[in-house]
């Protein structure tokens, strides 16, 4: 039976309703809930579910609906009672909270000296508010997606014409001045300004610059199309690289991207040599003197530019710039005979029958560079969205052979929030896939800092045993390796997440692509036998 109740103009935010819902879902006895707005989109999706009615006839996008269905209608009872409380804890922590303008205009109004406006509104709305920003003359940092690109591109121009930055729309991840923006980590501050259009790439090369011991001056997102997409032609950042080249505070520029429109990439390479600076360049998939295993000695130079080989060496080459250090390309942080030790352990007992590799990331950029150093041992890997389309998975909640997914990607994520917040979209694809006896390896990222969940590793550790203990049963294993993006400043503290995975049998590397070099190896040694 279900109940389906609609409380007019309550409104409440996407984001936090999302995160009741999942809370609901996994009370005893509920077969599904939803608490959420109604928007179009929300009816269209409780309509899909079956879990529409006649009570959501007149409801409108400030309209809260509470749609829950169980076995028994005491347990509807309590679960409703559950949402009410968790709503009223809502409401009680939000007293006494500071001022919160209705609209931009109250909000420039309300705080006229701030120069920068955060924005995470529906798409359809989102570009209206921040020509209003770029209008007053404020830096915009825009969190919503789903904002069509001729409003990018007519925006990114408009920033362009009033002199300040555009970052977005999808952009997730900035530090500004110190200050960690959305999604981002706790850094110190230093001589490297970064920019970067891929959000957990930037978390995970300001993450690194931290652990190398150097800091980060500003680390500004730019939104995955502005390099990626002709008709934006790059325009953030170039403004940001000519903005860090004045920066007095900047020493070294690093620039990173997922794979770029070539035009575009060649006019950036070009404004990085012109500005004079040192600079580091990684635009994962271009030509960077290795092939993402580090074949080449040294990264390659060309002037005042070096190019990375990936993410991590883009973070370690800046910081040893900025310190006026040596650079030593290097693939893993321990010897070869502790990689050949670890390949031997999680390969022993792998049965004959195993033979595919899994990655369930909540990273883009993350998972765009584990499949590029993976990509040519393994003929190619299945995705939502690869670069090659005959490796288009069918449908995308079902994984075919070698398959790496970004679980963030909107197919995943309609009426639900981000796996980075709610790791349940991931844990779940996991269980599913338990059953799958051809599963050799399990490969994932676990990205911790501001937005994140607040046990992101410990959230995967009942689904991670689940796969080991189930694989074991068959009489075979389960190899999982991971890394943790972030730092020891963060809320969830790295080395605590590094622990939880560790004592679930997960073998931990320093880094994204050292993960996947690991299950690379690991992978070779399976193929060969």
């Amino acid at each position: 039976m279900k109940r389906i109740i609609l409380r007019k103009d309550s409104y409440y935010d996407s984001v936090f309703l999302m995160l009741i819902s999942s809370d609901i879902k996994k009370m005893d006895g509920v077969s599904e809930a939803v608490v959420a707005m109604g928007t179009e989109m929300n009816l269209d999706l409780l309509n899909d579910m079956g879990m529409s009615g006649e009570e959501l006839q007149n409801a409108g996008p400030n309209d809260l609906i509470i749609a829950i269905s169980a076995e028994a209608a005491e347990t509807i009872g309590a679960a409703e009672q559950q949402v009410d409380a968790l709503l009223q804890k809502k409401a009680q922590d939000g007293d006494g909270a500071a001022y919160r303008p209705g609209s931009t205009a109250a909000a420039l109004e309300n705080v006229p000296d701030a120069n920068l406006v955060i924005i995470s509104l529906p798409g359809q709305y989102a570009a209206r508010e921040a020509r209003k920003a770029l209008l007053a003359d404020k830096h915009v940092m825009m969190f919503s997606d789903n904002v069509s690109l001729a409003d990018e591109v007519a925006l990114k121009k408009l920033a362009g014409e009033r002199g300040v930055l555009m970052m977005g729309p999808d952009c997730g991840t900035a530090i500004i001045n110190g200050r960690p923006l959305c999604f981002a980590n706790v850094v110190p501050r230093g001589p490297v300004g970064v920019i970067s259009a891929a959000g957990t790439g930037l978390q995970e090369v300001t993450s690194s610059i931290a652990k190398a011991g150097s800091g980060v001056s500003q680390a500004i997102g730019t939104g995955g199309r502005d390099i990626r997409s002709d008709q934006v032609g790059g325009i953030t950042t170039l403004m940001a690289i000519e903005a860090l080249k004045h920066d007095p505070d900047t020493t070294v520029i690093t620039v990173v991207s997922k794979p770029p429109a070539p035009a575009i990439a060649e006019r950036v390479v070009a404004a990085l040599k012109a500005c004079g600076k040192p600079a580091v360049i990684h635009l994962i998939g271009m030509n960077d003197g290795s092939d993402g295993a580090h074949q080449a000695t040294a990264p390659r130079t060309d002037g005042n530019l070096h190019y990375a080989a990936n993410l991590e060496e883009a973070a370690l080459l800046s910081a040893a710039i900025a310190s006026g250090k040596n650079y030593e390309r290097r693939t893993f942080d321990i010897s070869d005979a502790e990689i050949d030790a670890i390949v031997q352990r999680e390969t022993e007992a792998i049965s004959s029958g195993q033979k595919y590799l899994r990655g369930f990331f909540t990273g883009g950029t993350l998972t765009d560079e584990a499949v590029f150093v993976l990509n040519t041992l393994l003929g190619g890997i299945y995705s939502f969205d690869p670069v090659d389309p005959a490796f288009q998975l069918a449908d995308p909640q079902v994984s075919q052979k070698h398959t790496i997914v970004d679980l963030g990607e909107d197919v995943f994520t309609v009426g639900r929030p981000h796996p980075m917040i709610d790791p349940s979209i991931r844990t779940e694809r996991m269980e599913r896939e338990t059953a799958d006896e051809e599963i050799a390896l399990v490969l994932l990222d676990c990205v911790i800092g501001y937005g994140s969940h607040d046990d992101p590793a410990g959230a995967m550790v009942p689904a991670i045993e689940k796969m080991k203990k189930t694989a074991q049963k068959r009489g075979g294993y389960l190899a999982v390796i991971a890394s943790v993006t972030g730092t020891d400043r963060d809320v969830q503290d790295i080395s605590v997440q590094r622990t939880r995975l560790e004592d679930a049998g997960v073998v931990v590397m320093p880094s994204n692509v050292q993960a996947a070099q690991l299950a690379k190896r690991i992978m070779a040694t399976l193929t060969a036998r």
